[in-house]
C-alpha cells in the first residue's frame, strides 16, 4: 500500500482525512484470542 500512491502529498491528504475524526481506543486486559475454540452446548446445536 505504501508504494501504491506515488504522490506523497496525495497520500498525506488521504491519511489526514482518514484519521481526522478517528477515535483511539486503548484496550486493556487479557486477549480473547488466547482462548481455545468455542464448543457448542446441547442447547445451541441445530
Amino acid at each position: 500500500m505504501v508504494g501504491d500512491i506515488a504522490n506523497p502529498t496525495l497520500a498525506d491528504a488521504i491519511l489526514d482525512r482518514l484519521v481526522h475524526n478517528a477515535y483511539r481506543i486503548d484496550l486493556t486486559g487479557e486477549s480473547m484470542r488466547k482462548q481455545g475454540p468455542l464448543v457448542a452446548s446441547e442447547n445451541t446445536k441445530a
